[in-house]
C-alpha cells in the first residue's frame, strides 16, 4: 500500500460535512466506523466518545484545505505540522499481501503502524501523514475545496496540468450547466437592451424628421 493512499482518509473525514447544505453524516459511532473502510482491526476501537473527537479533527483538516484554498501556503502547512506533532506514527515494513507467483514471498511495502490510545488518534495519524505525504509529494496547490456552490466537499488534485476544481464529476457537471445558463441570460439581456436601444434611435429619428 503506498503511503500516499492514506490521503484518503483526510479527504473521507472531512466531507462527513457540508457545512454550507448544514449536513452532517457524523453523528454516530457506526458513521464513524465507516470511515476506517478496509481496517477493520482499528474500526473496532471506537466507541461513541469517538464521534465528539473525530469532529474535531475534521474541523483542523478542513482548516488544512481552507487555507490550501486560499493559496495561504505557510497557514497549510503550519496546521498540518500542529495534527503531525500530535498525532503520531510509526512507518513499518508490511507484508500482509503476496506476489502473484510461485514463490509465495510477500508483496513488501510501507505501512503506517498507529500507536493510538483511542481510535480518534489513530485515524488522525495516518490522516494527518497521509495528507502531509500528498502535500509534500504534489503541491499545496494539489489540496482543494469545491468550486461548484454550494458544496466544499474536499478533493485532491491528481491531474496531470493542475485543473481540477470540483470534488466529482456531478459538480462539474452541475458549475458547467450553470455556467452556460448565465452566459444565455447575459446574451438574452444583451441583445433585448441593444433592441431597445436600436427602437429608441428611431422613435429619436422620427420625432426629429417630424
Amino acid at each position: 500500500m503506498e503511503l500516499a493512499y492514506y490521503s484518503d482518509y483526510a479527504v473521507r473525514l472531512v466531507n462527513t460535512e457540508e457545512p454550507a447544505r448544514n449536513k452532517d453524516s457524523l453523528t454516530s459511532v457506526e458513521a464513524v466506523r465507516e470511515l476506517f473502510g478496509e481496517s477493520r482491526q482499528a474500526a473496532r476501537r471506537a466507541t461513541d466518545a469517538d464521534v465528539t473527537r473525530f469532529r474535531s479533527v475534521r474541523g483542523r483538516l478542513r482548516a488544512v484545505f481552507t487555507a490550501a484554498d486560499e493559496g495561504d501556503e505557510t497557514q497549510a502547512v503550519d496546521l498540518l505540522n500542529s495534527l503531525l506533532l500530535e498525532f503520531p506514527v510509526s512507518p513499518q515494513i508490511s507484508g500482509h499481501d503476496f506476489r502473484d507467483d510461485d514463490t509465495g514471498r510477500p508483496k513488501w511495502h510501507m505501512h503506517l503502524a498507529d500507536h493510538p490510545s483511542n481510535a480518534t488518534a489513530g485515524y488522525a495519524a495516518i490522516a494527518a501523514m497521509g495528507l502531509a505525504i500528498h502535500l509534500t509529494e504534489y503541491g499545496v496547490d494539489r489540496l482543494g475545496l469545491c468550486q461548484a456552490p454550494p458544496c466544499r466537499n474536499a478533493y485532491l488534485d491528481t491531474s496531470t496540468n493542475r485543473s481540477r476544481r470540483y470534488c466529482s464529476d456531478r459538480c462539474a457537471t452541475r458549475a458547467n450547466v450553470a455556467a452556460y445558463r448565465a452566459r444565455k441570460r447575459l446574451e438574452t439581456e444583451r441583445s433585448q437592451s441593444t433592441g431597445r436601444t436600436a427602437v429608441s434611435a428611431q422613435e429619436a429619428t422620427a420625432s426629429t424628421e417630424r
